[in-house]
């Protein structure tokens, strides 16, 4: 008799090699995921380290690092130049060091309600180097008070930036408010164009790189380079990465003095949470896990744990208290 040979899978055969496919699947996904994650960690930290080393080209072009601007309802000018000048932050200062010099002078011939409208358009245009891709999409996003010369033009969406400037291991005191709601304090700057020839500039120091009307040289740092925080990732709320209602991640990446582009180190940085009934929005930090990256004035990038010791990471805040840390050390 002949014997027939049996071909294919029975069912049973069948449902094994499934499970045993679906096992390996699982035991890869996670690895597939740090994988991943690695990978937009390296981007975060490529991100700062050209951002970092723009800020080094602004401070060898023009003698200081870039300015801190005027305050949060203050954008750049392309007519106002660097330094104590320049209404907008140290990410519009360094523009042109980022291949951006177009951007940079959009609004430079225009003048009134169509200088406004230039102005507007640079607002909207985000910028990919100041996403962080671990924590949401490169585009444009909602924006609670955006504005462009001060109370002028308001937009509705607005580029955004994951990292902000270190203005020193100490908050600066708060705005004041008018009656009709406009800041008017110090650190806002003046309440509107008109003001600016007579506006008294009552200048308020602080102990980091980067703040309001800041103009520092290195020669000003005297704990070294190394050893000072220049910009790193800042604090967001996941709830509100994309409506603009996190009162830390409101306003557009090219504003002056504000908790969206600068950061104090007056309290322990944090990893991004949900927590309604806490206050972060001073707070340095990120969306990964145990680290958060932060450049130096050297331009060098490192990552920093959240654990970091209070004390030491205020002094790495602080370019002048003679407490010299040693980052390889951490």
């Amino acid at each position: 008799m002949r014997v027939r040979s049996r071909q294919g899978f029975t069912l049973v055969e069948l449902l094994v090699v499934i499970a045993i496919i679906g096992v390996l699947i699982s035991l890869l996904l996670p690895a597939v995921h740090a994988a991943r994650d690695m990978a937009r960690r390296a981007t975060c930290s490529h991100n700062l380290k050209q951002l970092a080393l723009a800020c080094l080209e602004h401070e060898e072009a023009h003698g200081f690092l870039p300015s801190g601007g005027w305050g949060y309802r203050w954008i750049g000018d392309p007519k106002r130049g660097v330094g104590r000048g320049q209404p907008g932050g140290w990410a519009y200062s360094i523009l042109p060091f980022l291949e951006q010099e177009p951007l940079h002078d959009v609004g430079f011939y225009e003048t009134g309600a169509a200088r406004q409208e230039a102005l507007a358009k640079v607002v909207a245009t985000p910028l990919k180097i100041f996403n962080c891709p671990s924590r949401r999409h490169f585009k444009a996003y909602r924006c609670r008070a955006s504005y462009v010369e001060l109370d002028s033009v308001l937009i509705k969406e607005a580029g955004r930036s994951d990292y902000a400037a270190c203005a020193g291991s100490e908050l600066p005191p708060p705005c004041e408010e008018s009656a009709d709601g406009l800041s008017i304090g110090d650190l806002c700057g003046p309440p509107s164009l008109d003001n600016i020839a007579n506006y008294s500039w009552n200048r308020i120091d602080q102990n980091g790189v980067i703040y309001q009307r800041s103009q520092t040289t290195f020669k000003t740092i005297p704990d070294g380079a190394s050893s000072t925080y220049l910009i790193g990732e800042r604090f967001a709320d996941p709830d509100h990465y994309t409506d603009g209602e996190d009162p830390g991640d409101n306003q557009c990446l090219y504003a002056g003095h504000g908790n969206d582009t600068l950061r104090w180190a007056s309290d322990s940085p944090l990893q991004d949470i949900s927590d309604p009934y806490d206050n972060h929005v001073f707070k340095f930090g990120s969306v990964h896990r145990s680290v958060f990256n932060m450049a130096l004035c050297d331009g060098s990038v490192h990552q920093i744990f959240y654990s970091i010791d209070l004390t030491t990471h205020r002094q790495l805040a602080d370019r002048a208290d003679h407490a010299s840390v040693n980052i390889d050390d951490l």
